[in-house]
């Protein structure tokens, strides 16, 4: 289904929202898409040099306005900007915005009511305050990555960089500005958010910190020692992902791979030779048969599907979970849905500085003033 078949009406919970995105890498992309998602217009503030990165879909249902803020026009365009602004999202290491007259205790002075988002690797404070870093560095000092080993002295395996660029930085960034937001709704007043990585891959490890990591180690329960929670190789090469835990789906999975094992379930010294079974009854056929298998069984077990073949599997069909959009290209669908104000695919990435004439006109300045300030230098050297 395309995004023009549903209403590309902007009718998000966050209309009426803008947000000033000066980010560049991932979290604070991926943050300012889902603010996009939910109807805020997002206004890019690009450097005339373009990042080195990109990510096509990350810049959909947002605007690009080209300002050199090294230079003094450009300073002042971006503080006009900032007097209608929302939400300012940022994501340079501390003192960087202050050095470009773009700090917190600056717009503050400009705008009361902005929200101002600093979404960073190791925060405002510490001794790694100004270190470099990747996800892969945040979740090693907050404890995750030590607990995604393979084999009792297997080397840390990272997830992608999901868990702290997208889950604790990016999303738990936009879930820290909405809840701004709707406080300044009481309060009149904006605040500074301090969105660090370290943090929220912490906060996403509350629960297996709880158990001292417990659940997590290689031989716990979902760290890779069960084997009712693991991925078995069937006889074409592909997965299938177990994830029979309660008592029920772990009867129900023996019961289709005609395995008898269902009151040995949790003796753990059990758990090595009940893998190799499993590895060997899954082996027996393709991962075709065995998604027939249990397609009709309630085990908690699914095809680990490719990245293209997720978007073409019924369930997420049937429930629109990956749109094309207006640049032709497919999307995953904006989440999570609204009952009356569903997000939306507005737009597609836009063009550094595709936007900058009509953005600055919304902001009160006619066409001669524009055309001036290009002379000054304001959007760079090739406006």
């Amino acid at each position: 289904m395309t995004v023009t078949e549903l209403d590309a009406q902007n009718t998000g919970p966050l209309v009426g929202i803008r947000v000033l995105d000066f980010s560049r890498l991932a979290p604070g992309p991926y943050c300012a898409m889902l603010l996009g998602d939910l109807g805020a217009d997002v206004v890019r503030i690009d450097a005339p040099v373009a990042p080195v990165r990109t990510y096509q879909m990350l810049a959909r249902n947002k605007r690009s306005l080209v300002l050199d803020l090294k230079t003094e026009a450009g300073r002042g365009v971006m503080h006009r900007l900032v007097e209608s602004a929302d939400v300012v999202l940022e994501g340079n290491r501390p003192g960087v915005m202050a050095r470009l007259e773009a700090d917190y205790a600056t717009l503050f002075g400009i705008n009361p009511r902005i929200i101002y988002c600093s979404l960073t690797g190791f925060g405002q404070e510490g001794p790694m305050a100004q270190a470099a870093g990747h996800d892969i560095n945040y979740i090693a000092l907050a404890g995750v990555l030590s607990q995604m080993q393979r084999g009792a002295h297997g080397t840390p395996s990272p997830p992608l960089n999901l868990v702290a660029d997208y889950g604790g930085g990016g999303l738990l960034a936009a879930l820290g500005i909405t809840s701004a937001l709707y406080e300044r709704e009481q309060s009149g007043v904006g605040q500074f958010i301090d969105a660090a990585m370290i943090d929220g891959s912490a906060s996403l490890m509350a629960a297996h910190y709880s158990t001292q990591g417990e659940l997590s180690k290689v031989d716990g329960l979902l760290g890779g020692g069960a084997p009712f929670y693991r991925c078995y190789e069937t006889s074409d090469g592909r997965f299938m992902a177990v994830g029979a835990i309660e008592t029920k789906f772990f009867d129900a999975l023996c019961e289709a791979t005609g395995l008898k094992l269902q009151s040995q379930q949790m003796n753990q010294e059990e758990w090595p030779r009940q893998q190799a079974m499993f590895e060997e009854v899954f082996r027996s056929k393709t991962r075709a048969q065995w998604t027939v298998i249990f397609d009709e069984v309630d085990a908690c077990t699914s095809p680990v599907l490719d990245l293209d073949e997720a978007p073409e599997h019924p369930h997420n069909v049937e429930r629109n979970g990956f749109l094309i959009g207006p640049d032709d290209q497919l999307h995953v669908a904006p989440a999570p849905r609204f009952s009356r104000t569903p997000g939306r695919i507005r737009s597609a990435a836009p063009k550094p500085g595709s936007d900058t004439n009509a953005i600055l006109k919304e902001a009160g300045l006619e066409q001669p003033a524009i055309d001036q300030l290009a002379q000054t230098g304001a959007f760079g050297p090739n406006p």
